[in-house]
């Protein structure tokens, strides 16, 4: 039996802040696709108070804010960089173009090619998220993307150090100082100083993956993303402390950040509880973390393993730590989430920021669907047909007129026609099928 020691909101009160946004956000991609960089430039006075001649970074100003960069954070910069980069050129690696010859003479195939331009939104607002720029940019770049821009807000009113180095180390073409929904739309839709891209990626707040979700079609999406989520799978193998540090270690990310502990122990339960009060007293990002735990967090006490397992596909969280006795049973069964961090060695922050996984998952249970941002994201895979012989041809053109004139496709079935006429040396009536 499956019992909530502690609830969150309610999906239908979920629902009405999610409404909240979706109109704000309408009427904000309407004014930057009607006015173009004279909406941008108001939309970043108004929420960013940052308004400069021109948004694009020049070199200078490129290497200027890299100057700013301590020694030893470029260093870990470029640590991480070289972590995701190993991972993400063996992803590539295993990514093959293929060609077979299913028929004699009948050649079919497809390739692998790189999204042609991409714009990366690197959050800034509460945070700056350095490491999202290591994810989407260096990621995009070795896919093979030709073109890719990288824009994040200001930070006290300046580009941020950091994630300006961070996005010229991982190969950024176009560097823009741009925020939240203006600086979104500005990518996808275009305006008179920035070219549009293909595709957007890159985490953000409420109202910019709200803004990625109505452009969707208009331009492509890494995922349909919402707060970071996590969860817990633990039993007593595992200490409270370390359940507790884990759920706040992601609940500080918003003040709607869901962190649920999935356990088949009261007691780790109960005890989880009461660390969680410690440590907040002692956070000193407690004021966000404490709301998040409030409104979303979540202990869910279940009877066996199988009930974890249940539990935890049927919430799909986009981050999973599993700390049990068997978590390599976790990962064999488990078919709904963003990324596991196995075992109590490994953490959540490691694939936020260093050991080389992609930290751009999915939430909002679109795990069921979905994986999270990775190379592959950045390639289309196209296919092609080839037919070498006449034979082959006339073979082909006698099965496809068929199958046309069974669904009723006249103008279909006479282009499988001409060409048995013309190679199979038969002549087929106009509007007729191949016998």
């Amino acid at each position: 039996m499956i019992t909530y020691l502690k609830c969150g909101k309610s999906e239908s009160e979920r629902a009405e802040d999610d409404a909240k946004v979706r109109q704000t956000v309408e009427g904000l991609l309407a004014d930057i696709e009607n006015r173009g960089d004279a909406a941008v430039r108001e939309l970043s006075r108004k929420f960013d108070n940052y308004a400069p001649e021109r948004f694009r970074l020049s070199d200078s100003e490129i290497e200027v804010a890299m100057a700013r960069v301590a020694p030893r954070d470029l260093e870990d910069i470029k640590f991480a960089q070289a972590q995701i980069r190993r991972f993400a050129e063996a992803q590539r690696a295993s990514m093959l173009d293929i060609e077979v010859e299913t028929e004699p003479g009948v050649i079919l195939g497809h390739k692998n090619i790189p999204v042609q331009s991409v714009g990366c939104y690197v959050p800034g607002g509460k945070f700056p998220m350095v490491a999202s720029a290591h994810m989407s940019v260096l990621t995009a770049s070795v896919a093979g993307v030709p073109r890719i821009i990288a824009s994040a807000p200001p930070v006290d009113g300046a580009p941020h150090p950091a994630i300006v180095a961070a996005m010229h180390l991982g190969g950024a073409h176009e560097i823009y100082v741009l925020g939240g929904v203006q600086a979104v739309g500005a990518m996808a839709l275009g305006t008179e100083s920035i070219e549009p891209a293909h595709m957007l990626v890159g985490p953000g707040n409420a109202y910019v993956a709200e803004a990625k979700r109505q452009l969707f079609g208009r331009v492509g999406i890494d995922l349909f993303a919402g707060p970071t989520e996590t969860m817990v799978i633990a039993d007593e193998t595992v200490d409270a402390e370390i359940c507790a540090t884990d759920l706040l270690g992601q609940a500080e990310h918003g003040y709607n950040s869901p962190a649920a502990l999935v356990t088949n122990s009261r007691k780790l339960a109960e005890e989880t509880l009461a660390q969680i009060e410690r440590l907040l007293m002692i956070l000193p990002t407690a004021e966000t973390a404490a709301a998040s735990w409030r409104d979303y967090g979540e202990v869910i006490l279940c009877e066996s393993y199988d009930e974890m397992l249940q539990v935890a596909d049927e919430i799909a969280s986009e981050h999973v730590q599993v700390m049990t006795d068997r978590d390599d049973w976790f990962l064999e069964n488990m078919t709904c989430y963003g990324a596991l961090f196995l075992g109590p060695r490994t953490n959540v922050a490691n694939g936020d920021k260093a050991i080389g996984t992609n930290h751009t998952l999915p939430t909002r249970k679109a795990g069921r669907y979905t994986g999270g941002l990775w190379v592959g994201k950045f390639l289309k895979t196209h296919s092609y047909q080839k037919i070498l012989t006449d034979e082959a041809a006339a073979r082909m053109g006698e099965v496809c007129s068929r199958l046309c004139m069974l669904e009723g496709f006249v103008g279909h079935a006479e282009q499988a026609n001409v060409r048995v006429r013309r190679y199979g040396g038969r002549n087929i009536p106009y509007g007729s099928a191949a016998e």
